[in-house]
C-alpha cells in the first residue's frame, strides 16, 4: 500500500510526457452584443461556419458563452502553427463576412486575446493603496439664494418666560 502512494509521487513529479511539453495555446475572444435582433441568433446563424473555419486554420480548442448582453466565442490557437493561426482565421472571407453581419456593427463586436467575458486576468491586479488619514476635507456646500431670503425674513417671536423662542418663516406669519 506504501508502495502505491510513492508511485503516485513520482507519477506527479515526473516531467510531462512531450507530447505536452511546450505546448501553450493562445486564446482568443470575439464578443459579440445584441442590438438590432439578438446574439443568439446570429449565433444560431454563423457559429457553425465559425467553428469549423476555425478547426481548418488549427484551433484547438473552443467554446461560446452566452450572457445576458450577447454570446462569447472563445478560440484557443497554438502559439508555435507555422500556417494558420489566429491570423489566418481573422482574414479568412467566411469569417469577415460573419463578423460584418454581427447585430449591432458599431458597438456590438469585440475581439482580443484571452478568455472573455467573466474569466480572470492572467496577471492579478495591483491592490489599490488604502486611503489616507491626513485627506483633504470635501468643500462645503454653498447655500441657496432661497434658503439666504428665507432665513433673512424668519420671524422670532418671544414665547413666555423660561420656554425660549419660536422661529418660523415671514411668509407663515400671516
Amino acid at each position: 500500500m506504501a508502495n502505491a502512494g510513492r508511485e503516485y509521487q513520482r507519477a506527479l513529479l515526473s516531467p510531462a510526457p512531450e507530447a505536452y511539453r511546450g505546448r501553450v495555446g493562445e486564446w482568443w475572444s470575439i464578443e459579440v452584443a445584441d442590438g438590432e435582433f439578438s446574439a443568439a441568433s446570429w449565433k444560431d446563424t454563423h457559429g457553425r461556419d465559425l467553428i469549423r473555419t476555425a478547426l481548418e486554420f488549427g484551433a484547438e480548442d473552443w467554446a461560446w458563452v452566452e450572457r445576458p448582453w450577447g454570446v462569447v466565442l472563445e478560440l484557443c490557437f497554438p502559439e508555435d502553427l507555422p500556417v494558420g493561426g489566429w491570423a489566418a482565421f481573422r482574414d479568412a472571407t467566411l469569417v469577415k463576412a460573419a463578423l460584418d453581419a454581427v447585430p449591432d456593427p458599431v458597438n456590438g463586436l469585440l475581439m482580443y486575446p484571452g478568455r472573455g467575458g467573466s474569466s480572470g486576468a492572467r496577471v492579478p491586479r495591483k491592490p489599490k493603496p488604502a486611503p489616507a488619514a491626513a485627506a483633504a476635507a470635501l468643500p462645503e456646500p454653498d447655500v441657496s439664494d432661497e434658503v439666504v431670503r428665507i432665513a433673512s425674513s424668519a420671524v422670532v417671536e418671544e414665547l413666555p418666560v423660561g420656554r425660549g423662542r419660536f422661529v418660523y418663516p415671514a411668509s407663515a406669519a400671516g
